[in-house]
């Protein structure tokens, strides 16, 4: 190789070189600064729900922690698509946050034939704060107090009995959408714009069954108010101790023992060094005693996650939802 063509590669290394230290230099600076404004945090569902309700749990206690305040943003629609379509494409500086569930993070874009954005590409991942389990309940009307009571029900009673979802790809939406396929029942599928509309109208009986969390039918359920046939995942929720799985009940499909779960993400491109902050302080913020009571009072299982371990957690589920996504047959346009 003649002199000035090594004497280029050594230039063009050594600038390379500069240039990656500089945006490391630069990138580091950055995340030190952080935070030096107000943080915003993009819940895709309606105020009143119990991912509204934690967003504003966590934020009161991590902007000590950051020194700067947390803003709740309520963007809710389509499944949470809007919302979380607005931090896709927000800036990647640590200022927009999303809380979020497993649909508008991991589940949509196996459900839609058109989504706006990518999870997987346009999300960075953060911190998975709970597993959370759902109870499914029944207006007092509907004759039946266990699982395999409801799917003879709603199988003698075709077309018959409306479900609720707080958003079309929820996994009340799946799961009531597995039920009614697996049981040739033809239920109708009524989806909310959040979780706290979805149980006013149980409550009122314009819908007959739904999934919802601890925290919006604990009280109904004690009052006699809906009926508790049972809880999905692998175990019972701490604060229903007497309310079985319906696995325990003999409801064996993987669509009764999955959980969808409530998770922070963030835009793609964010530098690692802030969502490990981020991470730091959610984490920070969940073992607190009053959070983590607050937490399990909605029938949540807090998780101990960072960056990296729920960027793997999507990975091991991403076929789980997959399959209940196809054997509910819910593909949207």
């Amino acid at each position: 190789m003649p002199h000035s063509s090594r004497l280029t590669r050594r230039t063009w290394l050594g600038a390379a070189a500069l240039a990656t230290a500089a945006a490391c230099t630069g990138t580091a600076a950055f995340a030190q600064a952080y935070p030096s404004k107000p943080i915003k945090i993009v819940v895709p569902f309606a105020a009143g729900g119990a991912t509204d309700v934690l967003a504003r749990v966590l934020a009161e206690k991590m902007a000590v922690g950051l020194g700067q305040p947390m803003v709740i943003d309520n963007k809710p629609g389509a499944a949470g698509i809007i919302g979380t379509d607005a931090v896709a494409k927000a800036a990647p500086d640590g200022y927009t946050l999303l809380l979020g569930l497993s649909n508008s993070m991991l589940t949509n874009q196996f459900l839609y034939t058109k989504l706006p954005y990518s999870p997987e590409r346009d999300i960075a991942p953060v911190y998975q704060i709970a597993i959370a389990p759902l109870v499914l309940v029944a207006h007092p009307n509907v004759p039946v107090s266990s699982g395999p009571e409801l799917l003879k029900h709603i199988a003698a009673n075709k077309g018959k009995v409306a479900y609720g979802s707080y958003g079309t790809g929820a996994y009340p939406h799946l799961a009531g959408a597995y039920m009614s396929q697996s049981q040739n029942a033809d239920m109708s599928h009524v989806a909310y714009r959040g979780e706290a509309p979805m149980v006013q109208d149980l409550l009122g009986g314009q819908i007959q069954i739904g999934f919802a969390s601890a925290l919006q039918v604990k009280a109904h359920i004690e009052a006699g108010k809906l009926k508790a046939i049972g809880v999905s995942g692998e175990r019972r929720m701490g604060t229903l101790p007497n309310v079985p799985t319906l696995a325990e009940q003999g409801l064996q499909d993987e669509a009764y023992r999955v959980a969808g779960w409530l998770a922070f993400g963030a835009p793609a491109g964010t530098p690692p060094a802030i969502l490990e902050r981020i991470a730091t302080e959610v984490r920070k913020a969940t073992e607190l005693p009053d959070v983590a009571q607050r937490i399990a009072a909605m029938g949540f299982d807090v998780q101990k996650s960072s960056p990296a371990l729920f960027a793997a957690a999507m990975v091991k589920e991403r076929p789980v939802w997959e399959r209940l996504i196809k054997a509910s047959g819910a593909t949207l346009d």
